[in-house]
């Protein structure tokens, strides 16, 4: 009996104790793209400052394939210690488990750290299209439903999904055709191929400056400080369309809380660092409040994001390739 008792009380401090020396290898945080994207180059961002804070060495691992759910898996399946981090968005940590047969579950595999930037997307069209605000646009989608095409990224991508919304919400049908990447599907809407397309406001933003495409709303509560002049859905008479491609940190479950925190203040120290702040913003990226960075609001939001899309993708019947 006293071995025992021995043996637990030994056990309750290994938790403080690993904590207090985390981290003393490096940290790799996953990345579930290619290099060089969206996610690949915030990761990059966040590693390096969020090393300064830890005292250690957080390093990026691109871990691609299957519309990111092979790195997310990788995590999902890692030791919980800290010591693998699971950077991911929308599409990984909301979208694949509703189109996919994954072989975790993203409601339980993990354990939250912090929310980080969100990326709203952004409706626009080829520049002939006439409309010329959003409630124009939905008249026109409406009457020319079955001669009207949509650009996405592909099979489940975020805009697919958004695709299926937006033509739910306003009662039609439109013809979505999907693209290996968003960059040549919104090259075809420079080019007139094809009408519309929603996509991050990041990649549109540059193109609606210079007059080759046109902007009908941003899919957000706020407009954006990088396109002031860009109206919001419920500005535009949509209210509630509300499509961002955000992100999140996550570990496997199960880590320890004292290192979860750890983390969690290496993150609000590096979102709080006007220089990141900067590069962040100069990309096109919305911040998150104090208040939204702690894990239990990344975990509220996750469930509310889960509860919201999958009914919607599940009726629409969208599989992934």
């Amino acid at each position: 009996m006293l071995r025992r008792l021995l043996l637990l009380a030994a056990c309750a401090c290994c938790i403080p104790a690993q904590a207090q020396d985390y981290p003393n290898r490096p940290v790799v945080m996953v990345i579930p793209y290619a290099a060089g994207g969206p996610t690949d180059v915030l990761g990059r961002i966040l590693a390096e400052r969020m090393g300064k804070s830890l005292n250690g060495t957080v390093l990026v691992e691109n871990t691609v394939g299957a519309a990111g759910s092979i790195g997310v898996g990788r995590v999902a399946r890692a030791p919980a210690d800290g010591y693998m981090l699971s950077l991911g968005h929308w599409g990984t940590h909301v979208v694949n488990g509703a189109i996919y047969k994954l072989d975790y579950d993203l409601r339980t595999a993990f354990d939250p750290v912090a929310q980080l930037v969100s990326n709203p997307q952004v409706l626009v069209s080829k520049i002939v299209v006439p409309a010329h605000n959003l409630k124009e646009l939905n008249a026109w989608v409406k009457a020319n439903q079955d001669k009207i095409s949509m650009a996405t990224s592909g099979i489940g991508a975020p805009n697919h999904v958004a695709g299926v919304y937006y033509g739910n919400i306003i009662g039609a049908k439109l013809l979505l055709v999907p693209y290996r990447g968003a960059g040549p599907a919104l090259q075809d809407v420079i080019a007139g191929q094809v009408d519309l397309m929603f996509d991050q406001a990041f990649n549109s933003i540059p193109h609606l400056r210079a007059g080759k495409i046109r902007g009908y709303a941003v899919t957000a509560p706020t407009r954006l400080a990088s396109a002031p002049d860009l109206p919001t859905v419920d500005e535009a008479g949509l209210p509630g369309l509300y499509i961002s491609i955000w992100h999140g940190l996550w570990v496997p479950h199960g880590t320890p809380k004292p290192v979860v925190m750890k983390l969690n203040t290496a993150i609000v120290d590096t979102l709080a660092d006007p220089a990141v702040r900067k590069r962040l913003t100069d990309m096109g990226q919305e911040l998150p409040t104090r208040e939204q960075e702690t894990p239990e609001a990344l975990a509220a939001y996750h469930k509310a994001e889960i509860d919201k899309w999958w009914p919607v993708i599940r009726a629409a019947g969208i599989k992934g390739e």
